[in-house]
């Protein structure tokens, strides 16, 4: 029987709607708006159309926007400043900053440089250590969080679970594990985390009940690597040449699909799964940190 689908798309859509209806709920009763400020430097196409993405979403929801670009050979002070301006702007209540950013750049400094309750990326240090210690006051990174969404909504419970997670990246695979660990509602999962340097990385994702695939590889996780009626969650998001597409190449996971899919209990598709989340959850943040710094619980 084949995996059941976990559609990220429309996980996403109902948790913009909430999001939606309480930017409302803001605007009625306090007078308030959330707003998002989203800095690029450069021209990067991919950048900018993520940034575009991100804007889009806010208007749809009904959060200011405020899009900052610079030019490619901005230097550091010149960020730094744009930075601060933010930061003490009472209409901006959560600042992204795009990565990559060009290599004049300092991407720590600038992460250091925002204040950490508009930290809605949750890069910084203070808001790492507040969810590695389970303080509901800093902010969740926006992917990690969306797969944790992604569970909830599915229905699955991760208490008493073996998760496995594939990549120990800053921005997904440490905070995974993280959250999946923490003594608290919608986690308690046992966790290990395989990487590049891990031998028999398989041995490990045979026993995972929920396995988590961050490693930006195409298609890595084979059919013989997954336990029969495991729940897979495909974070990567790969290009690969393909001669018969229309645009000469397609979008691939870090999961084997179609081959996954028919051992799967439940699996999430590239692309349609993790990535919808990721937006949904940026807004999210931004909600809760627009009420945060208003003290609106």
């Amino acid at each position: 029987m084949p995996a059941a689908i976990i559609d990220g798309k429309a996980i996403a859509a109902r948790i913009t709607g909430e999001i939606a209806q309480e930017v409302t709920h803001l605007a009625r009763s306090f007078n308030l708006q959330p707003g998002l400020a989203v800095v690029l430097v450069g021209e990067d196409p991919a950048s900018q159309v993520y940034v575009n993405t991100k804007v889009k979403k806010c208007h749809e929801l009904g959060i200011y926007s405020d899009r900052r670009v610079l030019p490619k050979n901005a230097t550091m002070e010149e960020l730094l400043k744009v930075i601060d301006e933010l930061n003490h702007d009472p209409k901006i209540h959560g600042i992204l900053v795009q990565s990559p950013p060009p290599p004049q750049i300092d991407e720590a400094k600038v992460v250091a440089a925002i204040d950490p309750a508009k930290d809605v990326d949750c890069f910084h240090a203070v808001n790492v250590g507040k969810m590695l210690i389970g303080d509901s006051d800093g902010f969740v990174p926006c992917t990690p969080y969306g797969v944790m969404k992604l569970l909830e909504y599915s229905g699955v419970n991760p208490c008493g679970k073996h998760a496995v997670i594939i990549g120990r990246s800053n921005i997904v695979g440490k905070p995974m594990l993280a959250l999946l660990v923490q003594k608290a509602k919608g986690a308690d999962a046992t966790v290990t985390c395989v990487h590049s340097r891990t031998p028999d990385i398989a041995s490990f994702t045979r026993q995972a009940d929920i396995l988590i695939a961050a490693i930006g590889k195409p298609e890595f996780v084979t059919s013989d690597m997954v336990k029969e009626g495991a729940v897979v969650i495909d974070v990567g998001i790969n290009r690969v040449e393909d001669a018969s597409a229309p645009k000469g190449y397609r979008i691939v996971g870090d999961v084997a699909y179609d081959e996954v899919s028919a051992k799967a209990s439940m699996i999430s598709p590239v692309p349609g799964g993790v990535g919808p989340m990721t937006i949904a959850m940026l807004m999210f943040n931004t909600l809760k940190a627009c009420k945060l710094q208003n003290s609106i619980r």
